[in-house]
């Protein structure tokens, strides 16, 4: 148990991933802004990103525990480092793992000034917390917990992996105030949850009846899983059927949804601006392909040798193990339901205040890359807060930045984050044009890119586009 535990904890160790971008937020120069603010500036009168290529984003961290934690050198052994962890993490600690390629993304200003833009992109996001109790029972048994309620409310994860479809538009309506929207249809490939569970398991001393010293409760159980788009998966032969069933739901063939992404820029005057949006206000209403499971009751076991007759030399094990796990299934039956459910996506929030001096001037007097409101500084100064909710609570993280145009074909981005994984996440993005094609690459944790197992998060995103500023 231990042994698959320790291969348990490193896997989960080296997937985790966070779905915060705080170098992008805000980074005008870069096209895939708007897909984090869809009421930012916009520089240019068109974009077209390169399919497959204007977005690959991979972002990660583990809220309570790093590889390197585990997996140090020093005199101490791996068993030790991982019991230590244990018991410091809380139940709220969270691995999480998001990922997102953009197939299409573009845009273009109208004649009534209205900025549109639209595409597609695919999305990967999962979350795990860490359910302290029962992790402790699978590394330490129950001998030396007598009357713990271990509680398996713990256990909480939800999964996704879908395509979403998007068409947004932004318009600056005052000198002050840009506002912007955006329109996103989900057509998920598979999904699962479990959340909101309920129960406990206790091992106590049995009564002067008892025939066995001890007695295991599984007390008021209700434990849950959701899944969409697992079922069928499991009935066809070979990757290449599996690949091809997902793709097919990829282009709305699997579950849909609905949502919206709603933002502002807002200049309070020629140095302050001020920011916000709320991402995928929504839900998908997951209706195909469901099957979902459930397990609830309330059992009590003296012990094997009451329920079971001894065994005699030479017998094996298995049948009795076998009717055990019979009589469990009677106690707490598993039920299986396809009964179609709601899901609601995990809402992010973002605002901005930044402080701007320094009028951006490119080659000679044409000032080409303030084409909108004519309030863009060489250099910026500013906070952020992100914020995303999870089925524990939400989630949160504060950024300062510097954001400066170096030349009117390069701009960079620093940043210092502190969030749920580290208070010392310092973050760096760079954004180049050569000729009309504009080339984006952000990451962050630097100082840990030196040994990434020490890093508790990590992020990385790059995208290639075509940017046409002038008719």
């Amino acid at each position: 148990m231990r042994n698959l535990f320790t291969y348990i904890l490193s896997l989960v160790g080296f997937l985790a991933i966070s779905q915060n971008k705080q170098i992008l937020y805000g980074f005008d120069d870069i096209p895939q802004s708007l897909m984090l603010n869809p009421g930012s500036k916009v520089t240019q009168k068109k974009h077209y990103g390169i399919p497959f290529l204007s977005q690959i984003h991979f972002n990660g961290g583990s809220s309570g525990v790093s590889v390197y934690d585990i997996f140090k050198d020093g005199n101490d052994n791996i068993n030790d480092r991982i019991t230590q962890k244990l018991f410091e993490m809380k139940h709220t600690d969270f691995f999480t793992a998001t990922q997102q390629l953009e197939l299409l993304n573009f845009g273009w200003r109208a004649k009534n000034d209205i900025y549109f833009s639209g595409g597609i992109y695919q999305e990967f996001d999962f979350i795990v917390y860490f359910p302290k109790d029962l992790a402790i029972l699978a590394w330490e048994g129950n001998r030396d917990y007598l009357d713990y309620p271990f509680n398996l409310g713990e256990i909480s994860t939800t999964g996704d992996f879908m395509t979403v479809y998007h068409f947004g538009l932004n318009k600056q309506i005052s000198d002050k105030l840009t506002v912007g929207a955006r329109l996103k249809l989900y057509s998920s490939m598979f999904s699962y949850r479990s959340v909101n569970n309920t129960g406990t398991f206790i091992t106590r001393l049995g009564d002067n009846d008892s025939e066995n010293i001890y007695e295991h409760i599984v007390q008021n159980a209700d434990v849950s899983v959701q899944t969409s788009g697992y079922a069928s998966l499991r009935d066809l032969d070979g990757a290449s059927q599996v690949t091809n069933e997902i793709l097919g739901r990829a282009f709305f063939g699997g579950n849909i949804g609905i949502g919206v992404d709603l933002g502002f820029t807002y200049d309070i005057n020629e140095a302050w601006t001020l920011s916000a949006s709320a991402l995928d206000v929504g839900a998908i209403f997951h209706s195909k392909d469901v099957e979902n499971y459930r397990a609830h009751g309330t059992y009590t076991l003296d012990g094997i040798n009451l329920i079971f007759p001894p065994l005699n030399e030479g017998d094996s094990t298995l049948p009795y193990y076998d009717d055990l796990e019979d009589e469990i299934e009677r106690e707490i039956p598993i039920d299986t339901l396809y009964n179609s459910y709601t899901q609601f996506r995990p809402t992010k929030f973002n605002a901005g205040l930044s402080y701007g001096f320094g009028r951006f001037n490119s080659s000679g007097d044409c000032d080409c890359l303030n084409m909108g409101s004519g309030k863009l500084h060489k250099q910026n100064l500013g906070l952020q807060f992100y914020a995303i909710f999870r089925p524990k609570g939400t989630q949160m993280a504060g950024t300062l930045f510097y954001h400066r145009r170096i030349t009117d074909y390069l701009s960079a981005k620093a940043t210092y984050t502190v969030d749920s994984f580290s208070f010392s996440n310092v973050g760096l993005g760079v954004s180049t044009d050569i000729g009309k094609l504009n080339f984006y690459l952000a990451a962050d944790n630097l100082i840990r890119y030196g040994n990434l197992a020490k890093a508790k998060s990590v992020s990385l995103q790059l995208g290639f586009n075509i940017i046409i500023d002038e008719e």
